[in-house]
């Protein structure tokens, strides 16, 4: 039973995980206008992965998208990936997992066979989680070096060269929806080793010797009454036994034999 409410528990934690990661690739808010020095501005601007965004103060937004790769920078297009795969494993992973549930059964599926893909399932969650946080994690190291050297700009007097950029609301939910996945794949991990049935860790090995094979047996054993006759073998006088030939019979003795 504790395997069973593991293994779901695992899958619903790992589809929120991989739902925030869809969510999270989706939103326009990845970095946000840093509004420190001008709280008060006309203009509001934000990106995300796929177009940048402006926001008038009468509530009029309008949003371009990035029509070409390659004037975007490498480290960019790489979160654009990380951030894909994450999603395709993910997805794949739930696949995997819908059929590996113990509480569905598909014909004659033996519990090995759940168990393989249950394990497979939570090895593609916990990638799928990692892809998750190492894009937003590399996102957010871009910000922080834009940010200090925006602001080291605007301390030498250059304050209308560029704005400064901070985290946005998806860079959060990216990270929490990472998280979610990769401990929904350890849940599944765990749920896998008591799907596994158990086995026998010695074998029995069978040994032949090898040339002749000699078996004694041993008959029972009967104790005497002490009244049974015995046999006797009564010598006359002049009698002897009858020497064996040299072939291995028994020579009789002649007439001629006895006195």
């Amino acid at each position: 039973m504790s395997t069973t409410i593991c293994q779901v528990m695992g899958f619903i934690v790992s589809s929120l995980g991989v739902a925030g990661c869809m969510v999270s690739t989706a939103m326009d808010m990845w970095s946000t206008q840093d509004l420190y020095d001008n709280p008060v501005t006309a203009v509001f601007q934000y990106q995300g992965l796929w177009r940048s965004c402006v926001r008038q103060s009468s509530g009029f937004t309008e949003c371009r998208p990035y029509f070409t790769i390659l004037g975007l920078p490498a480290m960019f297009q790489a979160v654009r990936a990380l951030m894909i795969v994450g999603i395709v494993l993910g997805i794949l992973g739930l696949f995997v997992c819908i059929f590996a549930l113990k509480c569905i059964r598909i014909g004659n599926m033996e519990d090995s066979a759940k168990a393989n893909m249950t394990l497979t399932s939570g090895i593609m969650f916990i990638v799928a989680g990692l892809c998750a946080i190492t894009g937003v994690s590399v996102f957010a190291n871009m910000l922080v070096t834009n940010f200090w050297m925006s602001t080291t700009n605007m301390y030498q007097g250059m304050q209308n060269v560029q704005n400064r950029y901070t985290f946005g609301s998806a860079l959060f939910v990216g990270w929490v929806a990472g998280g979610l996945a990769l401990v929904g794949g350890i849940m599944m991990c765990l749920a896998c080793r008591g799907m596994i049935p158990e086995e026998s860790r010695y074998k029995a090995v069978s040994y032949n010797a090898s040339g002749r094979n000699i078996s004694y047996r041993t008959g029972p054993y009967k104790v005497g009454s002490g009244y049974e006759p015995e046999t006797k073998t009564r010598k006359g006088q002049g009698y002897e036994e009858a020497p064996r030939s040299e072939d291995g019979g028994r020579s009789y003795p002649s007439k001629y034999d006895y006195v």
